[in-house]
């Protein structure tokens, strides 16, 4: 049985075979189709998985995520994160979807000795932006040329009645005053984890991104700033500094 969905408010669950635990329970094939929305076009689906390594397994899960699933929708589309500072987690694996996800009942839970490379993850179907818009903001359309950058991953929860308010702040152009960033990608969960936004900025080089930090903290004393904006929005957010591990 074969059952197409298009997405208005939520996606079905998916997850590679790379990084699936164990099979779904329904014995149907389901599929989801991304719909544009917000401020900016949100035309494709991308999943994203945040994993803590268990002990004195961090390198051996990082080989493992860098590889894609053979049977993977968008081969090459993906970006790998390592966590520097900030939240819990030591990765964060983006990959790009396309326009539709198929998960199978039958589809094969991962050897043993892969699962106990983790200690936990999560696993969030979102939508965003098309690919040539994500991995141009994020410096990986022509990745050779952003191997010193660093990067920034947030995650936003917004207080009751301040979604949209708060999905304007995010989607805002960077005042180009103070923000050093040069690129930017802001993610609306679907379906998964108990965040509603992820942003990702990224910054040229680790310079930019201490002169990124300097210029705000200038700017922290006025009422009006960012930093007293956003308390006024969200009942939770993280911010992790990160580098690239993939491509």
């Amino acid at each position: 049985m074969k059952i197409a969905l298009t997405i208005i408010i939520a996606a079905i669950g998916f997850m590679s075979p790379s990084w699936a635990q164990s099979p779904t329970p329904s014995a149907a094939k389901s599929t989801t189709a991304a719909t544009a929305s917000g401020p900016a076009a949100r035309t494709d689906l991308y999943h994203v998985h945040f994993a803590k390594a268990a002990l004195g397994k961090a390198a051996d899960l990082a080989d493992v995520l860098k590889k894609q699933a053979p049977d993977a929708p968008m081969p090459g589309h993906m970006i790998m994160l390592r966590h520097q500072d900030g939240d819990a987690w030591d990765y964060c694996v983006i990959e790009h979807l396309g326009t539709k996800a198929t998960i199978e009942a039958s589809r094969p839970a991962p050897p043993a000795s892969q699962m106990a490379l983790g200690d936990w993850h999560t696993d969030t179907f979102v939508n965003g932006p098309s690919w040539a818009t994500f991995a141009k903001e994020l410096g990986i359309d022509d990745a050779t040329k952003s191997t010193a950058s660093a990067y920034v991953v947030s995650v936003y929860r917004p207080e009751p009645d301040q979604r949209q308010a708060l999905e304007k702040f995010l989607s805002e152009p960077p005042d180009r005053a103070v923000d050093t960033s040069s690129g930017n990608i802001v993610l609306q969960h679907l379906e998964g984890a108990a965040w509603t936004f992820v942003a990702i900025a990224r910054y040229n080089s680790w310079n930019d991104f201490a002169k990124n930090k300097t210029n705000n903290i200038g700017q922290m004393s006025k009422k009006d700033s960012g930093w007293f904006k956003l308390r006024n929005l969200v009942s939770y957010h993280t911010d992790t500094l990160c580098d690239r591990m993939a491509p």
